[in-house]
């Protein structure tokens, strides 16, 4: 006998083979005959690679919509299970379209909702003083899903109308305590209502003061095109002023004026309104000092828009030589120390307890913490006598001014000498439109005097005082200030909605300082068009950035 298997591996065959006499012959020998006994084979499986694919295709196509469905249904609790047959059964109904009965009783206590929601609470309704004793009177009691519901509106107070409470107006029939907690719920409806007024008003301080202290989106629009424009436009480089006129920007026979600022819209209108309104335009020389990210568009603006006979000078923080380190030590520690930068930039209303402050309070704490108070351009005037070296008297203007009258007394004012004594009822003044003898300041220690103030306040946290720069200067000036006429600057018009407009209208300077600057959306209407008259709108990049258009 043999075993017999085929090269392929796909066939046994058992054979024997037999002598002449017919006997089987076990050793095969010679002469022998070969019998196949048996013959088996063995098929090999095949698997096509179309089946596979198919296969594959298919389960790509289902095992998405498995597991989202699993998702949804162990979101919704089905989690809880504890065995794939309670799986199985919350599953199946769902794989063949069955309504679930957790969503059909959901559904159910939702209409029971509804039906109590257009109803009368009925009187008489004993309600519990809080909702664990309303759930333990509904396990005692085992309430049908619409008593509950009933006592639930009855205590959230949802009922229609507050008159239906008001006991003045209908005589008190105690039905076991009834009237009694319908005066209560009254109460606490009042004090519910006084709560959410407050937070309604602390969210419009805090939207106000983010609405303050960010970007609009046209004047963001009118710097972007503008650096643009100086990049690809020759003439919106060509240098400011034109060589012949570069003398004219220390010439003390000149009315110098002096504004930093990052907003490109804010310094046309301060500056058309200044030359518009000059008697002598031609005298006037405008130093616009602005950041290194606004300088090209700045530029721009003043190159492609000149204000002739006026002159404009357009300088970046960068591209004075004596701002370093060295001597501006305390701006660098203004602008990078953590603390600061996290009081000013951080979460306004974390350590507030707003439940012991006013909003009038609040909202002055709010103004204090707006972030232009650690710019280094709020902190430049301090340094006007070696940033201009060689000019005598100068007039520093804001960038929220505009200029309604000839400035032009303000060189024959005679400063004179000031006294350093202090008077505990001297009036402070405010920045926004003043002039400075500089010529005058180089002789005093203001600056030194300003810097230690500033350290100090720095070294104790902020705890002298937080509204920028202001404190400090009302320091180092102290004895070196001479006062104008009111009505040369009136104040108020960001922050007092009811500034009257002829008073407005006689002052020679408007200031829009607070929050509700005029080029904001919160700015006050009746008080923008002082501001908007001076805004250029027939000019293509701020009719294309469509700003405020009128």
């Amino acid at each position: 006998m043999q075993l017999h298997f085929s090269p392929s591996m796909r066939s046994i065959t058992i054979s024997t083979t037999t002598t002449s006499s017919g006997n089987i012959n076990i050793n095969n020998g010679a002469g022998g005959k070969f019998f196949d006994l048996m013959k088996i084979k063995v098929a090999a499986r095949h698997i096509s690679y179309r089946t596979l694919f198919h296969t594959i295709l298919i389960l790509a196509f289902l095992l998405p919509f498995v597991f989202i469905l699993t998702a949804v249904v162990t979101l919704e609790g089905v989690n809880k299970c504890s065995s794939l047959d309670c799986l199985g059964r919350r599953l199946g109904p769902r794989l063949l379209g069955r309504p679930d009965e957790s969503m059909r009783l959901v559904s159910d206590f939702y209409k029971i909702l509804n039906q109590v929601n257009s109803e009368e609470i009925p009187d008489g309704v004993k309600l519990p003083e809080t909702f664990s004793q309303l759930v333990t009177e509904m396990k005692s009691n085992q309430y049908d899903a619409k008593t509950f519901a009933i006592k639930l509106k009855a205590m959230a107070g949802l009922w229609p109308g507050i008159s239906a409470l008001d006991v003045t107006h209908h005589p008190p029939i105690n039905h076991d305590g009834a009237t009694v907690m319908k005066d209560r719920w009254v109460d606490l409806k009042m004090e519910r209502y006084d709560r959410e007024v407050r937070e309604s008003k602390f969210a419009e301080l805090m939207n106000k003061h983010f609405a303050a202290s960010a970007i609009p989106k046209g004047i963001h629009c009118l710097s972007l095109r503008l650096t643009d424009e100086y990049s690809s436009n020759a003439h919106a480089r060509r240098q400011l002023p034109s060589p012949e006129l570069l003398p004219l920007l220390s010439d003390n026979s000149y009315h110098h004026f002096i504004m930093a600022t990052d907003n490109i819209l804010a310094a046309s209108v301060v500056v058309a309104s200044t030359v518009q309104s000059s008697v002598k335009p031609g005298l006037i020389v405008f130093h616009v000092i602005t950041d290194k990210k606004t300088y090209a568009g700045m530029h721009s603006w003043f190159a492609l828009n000149p204000l002739s006979p006026a002159i404009v000078e357009v300088k970046g923080v960068h591209q004075f030589d004596w701002l370093t380190r060295e001597n501006v030590p305390v701006l660098e520690a203004v602008e990078s120390y953590h603390g600061i930068r996290n009081y000013y930039h951080g979460n306004h209303v974390t350590g507030a307890n707003l439940s012991e402050i006013t909003p009038r309070s609040f909202a002055s704490k709010l103004q204090a913490r707006s972030p232009k108070y650690i710019s280094i351009l709020n902190h430049l005037r301090i340094y006007l006598p070696e940033l201009f070296p060689n000019l005598d008297k100068v007039v520093f203007l804001d960038d929220d001014v505009v200029i309604q009258r000839d400035l032009s007394p303000l060189w024959d004012i005679d400063l004179g000498e000031r006294s350093m004594n202090l008077d505990p009822d001297e009036c402070a003044w405010a920045y926004g439109m003043n002039i400075f003898d500089l010529h005058e300041w180089r002789k005093t220690n203001i600056r030194d005097t300003y810097h230690t103030w500033l350290k100090e306040n720095l070294r104790l946290n902020l705890t002298m005082w937080k509204l920028g720069t202001l404190p400090p200067a009302l320091i180092a000036f102290k004895g070196y200030v001479h006062a104008i006429d009111s009505s040369w600057h009136l104040l108020g018009l960001g922050y007092q909605n009811r500034t009257n407009t002829e008073s407005v209208k006689k002052a020679a300077v408007i200031h829009y300082n607070g929050q509700s600057k005029p080029w904001l959306e919160i700015g006050f209407e009746h008080l923008r068009p002082f501001w908007t008259k001076y805004v250029n709108y027939s000019n293509d990049f701020v009719r294309n950035c469509h700003i405020l258009e009128p």
